[in-house]
Protein backbone atom coordinates (compact mmCIF):
# COMPACT_ATOMS: atom_id res chain seq x y z
CA UNK A 1 0.00 0.00 0.00
CA UNK A 2 1.27 3.18 -0.71
CA UNK A 3 1.56 6.09 2.34
CA UNK A 4 0.24 9.19 0.31
CA UNK A 5 -3.42 9.47 -0.88
CA UNK A 6 -5.46 7.34 -3.32
CA UNK A 7 -4.50 9.35 -6.98
CA UNK A 8 -8.02 9.97 -7.62
CA UNK A 9 -7.76 12.32 -5.19
CA UNK A 10 -4.81 13.61 -6.95
CA UNK A 11 -6.88 13.84 -9.60
CA UNK A 12 -10.08 15.24 -8.16
CA UNK A 13 -7.61 18.35 -6.76
CA UNK A 14 -6.56 19.20 -9.99
CA UNK A 15 -10.03 19.22 -11.26
CA UNK A 16 -10.91 21.14 -8.16
CA UNK A 17 -7.82 24.05 -8.78
CA UNK A 18 -9.20 24.02 -12.89
CA UNK A 19 -12.96 24.74 -11.61
CA UNK A 20 -12.09 27.59 -9.89
CA UNK A 21 -9.74 29.16 -12.26
CA UNK A 22 -12.33 28.89 -14.90
CA UNK A 23 -15.16 30.01 -12.36
CA UNK A 24 -13.31 33.56 -12.37
CA UNK A 25 -12.48 33.57 -15.84
CA UNK A 26 -13.38 35.80 -19.19
CA UNK A 27 -16.21 33.38 -20.00
CA UNK A 28 -18.36 33.01 -17.03
CA UNK A 29 -17.56 36.67 -16.09
CA UNK A 30 -19.13 38.02 -19.36
CA UNK A 31 -21.98 35.37 -19.10
CA UNK A 32 -22.56 36.84 -15.80
CA UNK A 33 -21.70 40.25 -16.64
CA UNK A 34 -25.25 41.87 -17.41
CA UNK A 35 -27.74 44.44 -16.40
CA UNK A 36 -29.60 41.92 -14.40
CA UNK A 37 -30.99 42.30 -10.64
CA UNK A 38 -31.98 39.57 -8.65
CA UNK A 39 -33.55 40.75 -4.94
CA UNK A 40 -31.68 44.09 -6.03
CA UNK A 41 -28.46 42.85 -6.12
CA UNK A 42 -26.44 42.43 -9.71
CA UNK A 43 -26.21 39.25 -11.57
CA UNK A 44 -22.29 39.25 -11.15
CA UNK A 45 -21.68 40.06 -7.29
CA UNK A 46 -24.35 37.96 -6.68
CA UNK A 47 -22.58 34.93 -8.60
CA UNK A 48 -19.30 35.65 -6.52
CA UNK A 49 -21.35 35.92 -3.61
CA UNK A 50 -23.16 32.51 -4.20
CA UNK A 51 -20.36 30.72 -6.48
CA UNK A 52 -16.92 31.68 -4.23
CA UNK A 53 -18.35 29.90 -0.51
CA UNK A 54 -19.98 27.49 -2.96
CA UNK A 55 -16.18 26.52 -4.37
CA UNK A 56 -15.11 26.54 -0.55
CA UNK A 57 -17.37 24.24 0.78
CA UNK A 58 -17.05 21.93 -2.07
CA UNK A 59 -13.28 21.55 -1.38
CA UNK A 60 -14.09 21.65 2.38
CA UNK A 61 -16.13 18.29 2.07
CA UNK A 62 -13.45 16.82 -0.26
CA UNK A 63 -10.84 17.61 2.28
CA UNK A 64 -12.94 15.82 4.86
CA UNK A 65 -13.31 12.54 3.15
CA UNK A 66 -9.66 12.70 2.23
CA UNK A 67 -9.03 12.92 5.90
CA UNK A 68 -11.57 9.89 6.69
CA UNK A 69 -10.06 8.26 4.13
CA UNK A 70 -6.63 8.59 5.61
CA UNK A 71 -7.85 7.54 9.18
CA UNK A 72 -9.17 4.59 7.09
CA UNK A 73 -6.03 2.85 6.54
Amino acid sequence: MSNGPHPHFRDAWVLFFALGVIMINFPFIHIFNKDILLFGIPLLVLYFLVGWPLSILVIYIFARMLDKTEKNR
